[in-house]
């Protein structure tokens, strides 16, 4: 397991991210016997997570299943529940309370009778569901059919104020995009969590490099989550972990292993937001005015 040091200050938050391989790795099995399986593998995490004090954990990106995405089998559209009336919401909602933990829960969302998203639920630390935030940026592209299975997020970038920190979620292929990243600043968030599904050999170099530049650009702390091992039938290459979370300062605080089951867990000094702010007054130097061009296009 993985633990920064703890950082002197009042405004420390310790946050937590679980990154897990799946342990079903066969198309011939149910889709909700291959979920249970999964979601069982991370209740053991999660329990751990509670039992060293975590306040806010992250899980990853449909966390309850494999990433489904580089076929298209209709089957999978089996794994999407509602939110937040569907049992895993429900779940852990049970767990937020337990522990006493806010907790970030990628999933699968029906909406209604064939319409789903990419969406993650957020639970405040006595059980309460906040919202979810559903993934703006959907991509077609080398193994990642997601338009085949969502639609795109429609609901902005909402931020969410748990009872610890106000946070936001950003899914993803949503990484590669600085406007939401931005939007997730400017709407107030302190730390963004960056629940993911990612090979080697595709945007690995990116990895370490586009989300701490959010953390700088915005001022505020990411939490990058990413699932490992190699999933059948789709071969599409490992999941490479190394999920971590970077300061405002774009310094790396605590960071997983490739390869390993784990629960990586860092404490989070909020001051540090205002410290940078005072430095980098992105904020006050900004000009919206100016910007016509991007949305013009």
């Amino acid at each position: 397991m993985s633990e920064s040091q703890s950082a002197s200050g009042s405004q420390i938050v310790r946050c937590g991210l679980i990154q897990c391989s799946n342990p079903i790795n066969d198309e011939s099995r149910p889709v909700a016997e291959i979920q249970q399986a999964m979601l069982e593998k991370h209740l053991p995490f999660i329990d751990e997570a509670g039992q060293r004090g975590v306040q806010i954990l992250c899980l990853q990106e449909i966390f309850n299943g494999p990433y489904f995405c580089p076929g298209q089998d209709k089957r999978w559209y089996d794994a999407a529940e509602p939110i937040p009336d569907g049992p895993t919401t429900r779940l852990m909602q049970e767990y937020a309370k337990k522990y006493q933990m806010v907790i970030v829960v990628p999933l699968y969302e029906e909406a209604m009778r064939g319409v789903y998203y990419n969406s993650a639920a957020v639970i405040d630390a006595d059980g309460e569901y906040l919202g979810k935030y559903r993934k703006q940026h959907i991509p077609q592209t080398s193994g990642f059919w997601e338009k085949f299975f969502f639609k795109p997020g429609d609901g902005g970038y909402p931020v969410f104020k748990t009872r610890y920190a106000t946070i936001g979620v950003y899914i993803c292929y949503d990484r590669h995009f600085p406007e939401g990243a931005r939007c997730l600043g400017l709407n107030g968030a302190e730390i963004v969590f960056n629940p993911s599904a990612t090979v080697a050999g595709l945007s690995q170099y990116l990895w370490k490099l586009e989300q701490p530049a959010h953390a700088v650009a915005n001022g505020y702390y990411v939490g990058a989550i990413n699932r490992v091992g190699t999933e059948a039938p789709w071969n599409i290459g490992k999941f490479y972990g190394t999920s971590y979370f970077v300061n405002p300062r774009g310094q790396f605080l605590a960071e997983g292993t490739e390869d390993g089951d784990e629960l990586i867990v860092a404490d989070l000094d909020l001051s540090m937001i205002d410290e940078t702010r005072k430095v980098w007054q992105f904020y006050r130097d900004r000009r919206p005015e100016a910007y016509d061009e991007i949305v013009a296009y």
